[in-house]
C-alpha cells in the first residue's frame, strides 16, 4: 500500500523528532541499577527533578535480575531507601496471597542469618531474601509514586563538556539528556570514563596501596579443583593444547598487579516445584558442543577415579521464598565464566553484548551438559534433573536472568580511594556516606596450569574488621575532575576494598547519598566536591542512614600472632566437600582467615594436613580454632603415623581459649603424619582454622 505523501512526511518528522529529543531535568542519572533507582527516589524527595537512562533492557540490576540472597555482613549497618526496600520485602511475605507455591513456615530461612538490631529502634520488621519479580514490583512502584521517568536501552555515545562541567550526553537512539548534576549508577561506568575521569581496571599490585589481598594470589584454596585434572587436549601432552575454559599460562609473580577482573555468572532463580518449573532441556543453547564441556567431565572422572565422587549440582543454590533459590557460583567448575570476561569493562555496546551471551550460552550448556550427558553419572543428572528454571520468573526472557553479574567493571581513582585498611579500621573515612561490612571478597579471576594440571586462581574470602565507613570523596572524583558528577557504584576503590563494598544494598545506600549530595550542590551552585560535608550528614542522618557504628567497639586488625613450630593453614589442608570461608576478622590464629561447616553436610566434609617433619621426635600437636557458643563439641580430629596405631580426640571449639592440644606424638622424619578432621556427627558449627605442631624438648 502507497502511503500518501503528507502522511509519510509526518511520520518521519515524529521519528526524527523522537531521535533528537532532549531531556532536561535536575538530576540526571545514568544506570537503572538498585543505586539508581535509590538516587531517583532521594532525588524526587529533595524536591529535584530527575530522570533514569539505563543501556541495557533491564531496570533494578541484579537486585531484580535474580540476586535474592542478599549479601550483607551486618545488617546493622543499613538505613535510609536501603532498608525500606527491606522493610517492604517483609511487609509482602506477611501477606497470605504471597505465598503461591510455599507455605510461609517451609521456607528455610537460613540465609536470613543473624537478627536485625535496628528492629527494636524502628518497629518495622525486614526480610532479606526474595524473589525476582517481587524486587521489581516494588522498584517500578516507587519511580510511578516519585514521578521518575525510565528510558531504556540508551546506549552512551557521547559527552559534551564546558571545562570540568558535564553539559549533557546523547545516546545512540538520538536522545539527549542535560542535567545541573549526573549521576552514573551504571555497573560499568560508562559516562564516568567518557566524562575523562580517571579510572582503574584489574588487580592492583600489593605494593600499590600497602595491601595483602590484592593482585595475584598465591593461594587459592576455595572453590578449586581438588583432584588433579589433566589441562592438556592430549592428556600429557603440553603441546597439543589446551583445552577449553583454561587460560594460557602466566609468569606473575604473588602480589603482582594485572587486567584480571574477578568472574561474572548470572543468578539463577531456580525450582524444585514441578509445576513451576522449566527443564534444563529447554535452556540448550543452539551452540552447544559437549565437547566445551571437556574439563568438567575430566573433573567428574578423576574424582571418581581417586575415590572423591562429586555430588549436588555445582552450584550454590540459596532458598528463597516459594520453593524458589537464588543460585550462585559454587565449586571449582560452576556457573562463574572464570576469566572470559577481562574485555568486559572497556567494551564498546556490541562486544559487551556479545560477552553476556557467550556467559548466558555457557551457564545454560554446563546445565544442558549435566542434566544429559552420558559423561555425568546417573545420580549427578538424577539430582540436577529435579531442578529447573521457574517458570514465573524471566518469563519474557525464556525464563532466564536478564542481568549479568557484573562484579566489577572500571572503578573511579579519586582523591580518596578504599583499600584493605580501611576495612581492617587501619585507617578510618571521616567523611562517610554510607557502611561497608561484607567479607573482602573476589571470585576467581584466572584457570590457569600450574604442575602440569588445572588451578583456579584469584578468591579471596575475608573478613572485615567489623562494619567500616565509606568515604563521601570515594564517590566523586579527584579534584578538577568532572565538577558536577558523581558515581556511587563504580567508586574510587582497589580490586579487594570494592570486593567487600560491591553489595546491593550499599549501591542503594549510596545511590541515595549521591543524590542527596547533588541535591545539596545544586542549591549552594557548588561542585560536588565542595559540598559542605557536616550539612550532607546532617541530611543524612535526618534520612535515616547510618554512618557511625554503635555496636561493639572496632580496633584496628592485626596480623594473626606468630606461632612457633610448623604452622599449617586452613589453606594448607587437602579438603574434600565444600567448606565456607570464614567472616570474623581478626578471630583466627593462622592465616586470612578460617573455613566452617556452615552447621550442614554432615559426615562429607574432611581437611587432612601431610606436615613435612624435618627432624624425628616428639611433637605435640595443637589444632586451632575461632571459638563461639554455636561450635560443635565433639569435632573428632584424627592422628595417623605411619606404622603405629591411629588416634581420635574429640575438639570442643566452645572453649575459649580457641586451640586445644591433641597430646603429644612420637613422629617420624617426612610426611608420615596424616592429621584429618571431619563434621561426621558434630552437634554444631565445625570451624577450622589450622595445627601447629610443637617439638618437646627432653
Amino acid at each position: 500500500m502507497k502511503v500518501p505523501f503528507p502522511l509519510a512526511a509526518a511520520l518521519f518528522l515524529s521519528a526524527l523528532v523522537a531521535r533528537s529529543e532532549v531531556v532536561e531535568s535536575d538530576i540526571v542519572i545514568f544506570g537503572g541499577t538498585s543505586g539508581g533507582v535509590a538516587a531517583a527516589v532521594q532525588a524526587r524527595r529533595m524536591g529535584k527533578t530527575a530522570v533514569i537512562a539505563e543501556w541495557s533492557q533491564h531496570l533494578g540490576g541484579l537486585t531484580t535480575g535474580g540476586l535474592g540472597a542478599t549479601d550483607i555482613g551486618n545488617k546493622g549497618a543499613i538505613g535510609g531507601i536501603a532498608r525500606e526496600f527491606y522493610e517492604q520485602i517483609a511487609t509482602h511475605y506477611e501477606k497470605p496471597e504471597s505465598w503461591t507455591w510455599q507455605k510461609r513456615e517451609a521456607q528455610d530461612v537460613k540465609h536470613e542469618k543473624s537478627t536485625d538490631p535496628l528492629v527494636a529502634k524502628t518497629g518495622r520488621e525486614t526480610k532479606w531474601t526474595f524473589e525476582p519479580h517481587v524486587a521489581m514490583d516494588i522498584y517500578k512502584k516507587w519511580l510511578a509514586d516519585a514521578g521518575v521517568k525510565v528510558y531504556l536501552g540508551e546506549k552512551l555515545q557521547g559527552v559534551k563538556m564546558d571545562g570540568a562541567r558535564i553539559v549533557e550526553f546523547t545516546t545512540e537512539g538520538g536522545r539527549t539528556y542535560r542535567g545541573k548534576i549526573f549521576i552514573d549508577a551504571s555497573y560499568e561506568g560508562d559516562l564516568m570514563a567518557k566524562a575523562g575521569v580517571s579510572y582503574h581496571v584489574g588487580r592492583e599490585a600489593n605494593a600499590e596501596f600497602g595491601e595483602t589481598l590484592n593482585g595475584f594470589r598465591e593461594k587459592t584454596p576455595q572453590h578449586q579443583f581438588h583432584v588433579a585434572v589433566d589441562p592438556y587436549l592430549t592428556p600429557g601432552d603440553p603441546k597439543s593444547g589446551l583445552i577449553p575454559f583454561i587460560q594460557a599460562g602466566t609468569d606473575e609473580k604473588p602480589g603482582d598487579g594485572d587486567k584480571c577482573v574477578q568472574a561474572y555468572n548470572f543468578r539463577l532463580c531456580m525450582t524444585r516445584t514441578a509445576e513451576n518449573l522449566v527443564p534444563w532441556t529447554e535452556l540448550k543453547p543452539a551452540n552447544y558442543d559437549e565437547k566445551q564441556f571437556e574439563l568438567l567431565a575430566r573433573y567428574i572422572e578423576a574424582a571418581e577415579k581417586a575415590g572423591k565422587p562429586l555430588t549436588g549440582i555445582f552450584m550454590g543454590p540459596t532458598p528463597m521464598p516459594n520453593d524458589k533459590t537464588d543460585t550462585n557460583n559454587g565449586g571449582g567448575f560452576s556457573t562463574d565464566f572464570i576469566g572470559e570476561n577481562f574485555a568486559y569493562p572497556d567494551a564498546d555496546y556490541p562486544t559487551r553484548e556479545r560477552i553476556i551471551r557467550e556467559h548466558a550460552d555457557y551457564i545454560k550448556g554446563m546445565l544442558y551438559f549435566l542434566s544429559t550427558s552420558t559423561r555425568v553419572p546417573q545420580n549427578i543428572r538424577d539430582t540436577i534433573n529435579k531442578w529447573g528454571m521457574a517458570k514465573d520468573e524471566f518469563a519474557d526472557n525464556g525464563h532466564f536472568p536478564t542481568q549479568l553479574y557484573v562484579r566489577e567493571a572500571r572503578r573511579m581513582m579519586s582523591d580518596y580511594v578504599m583499600t584493605e585498611a580501611d576495612c581492617r579500621w587501619q585507617r578510618k573515612a571521616e567523611d562517610p556516606v554510607a557502611m561497608g561490612a561484607y567479607n573482602m571478597d573476589s571470585h576467581n579471576c584466572q584457570r590457569l596450569v600450574q604442575g602440569g594440571v588445572v588451578r583456579n586462581e584469584g578468591d579471596v574470602e575475608v573478613g572485615v574488621t567489623g562494619p567500616y565507613p565509606v568515604s563521601y570523596r570515594s564517590i566523586v572524583p579527584k579534584a578538577g575532575q568532572a565538577e558536577n558528577l558523581l558515581v556511587p557504584v563504580c567508586l574510587s576503590a582497589t580490586h579487594i576494598a570494592y570486593g567487600s563494598i560491591r553489595m546491593e544494598p550499599v549501591f542503594m545506600i549510596l545511590g541515595q547519598s549521591a543524590a542527596t549530595a547533588a541535591s545539596l550542590a545544586i542549591d549552594a551552585k557548588v561542585a560536588v566536591q565542595k559540598v559542605d560535608y557536616a550539612t550532607l550528614k546532617a541530611r543524612l542522618l535526618q534520612d535515616s542512614q547510618v554512618l557511625e557504628w554503635s555496636g561493639p567497639a572496632h580496633h584496628p586488625a592485626v596480623p594473626p600472632p606468630k606461632l612457633d613450630g610448623i604452622v599449617l593453614d586452613d589453606t594448607d589442608a587437602h579438603k574434600t566437600g565444600e567448606w565456607i570461608a570464614g567472616s570474623i576478622g581478626g578471630s583466627q590464629h593462622i592465616g586470612d582467615g578460617y573455613i566452617h561447616d556452615h552447621n550442614e553436610n554432615k559426615g562429607q566434609l574432611t581437611a587432612r594436613w601431610t606436615p613435612d617433619i624435618p627432624v624425628a621426635g616428639t611433637y605435640e600437636i595443637i589444632f586451632h580454632f575461632p571459638p563461639n557458643a554455636n561450635r560443635a563439641r565433639n569435632i573428632p580430629v584424627t592422628v595417623s603415623i605411619y606404622g603405629k596405631d591411629t588416634d581420635v580426640i574429640h575438639v570442643n571449639e566452645q572453649e575459649k581459649s580457641g586451640q586445644q592440644s591433641l597430646g603429644r606424638f612420637q613422629l617420624p622424619v617426612g610426611r608420615n603424619t596424616t592429621i584429618t578432621v571431619t563434621n561426621k556427627g558434630t552437634d554444631g558449627y565445625v570451624v577450622v582454622d589450622g595445627v601447629q605442631l610443637l617439638k618437646v624438648e627432653r
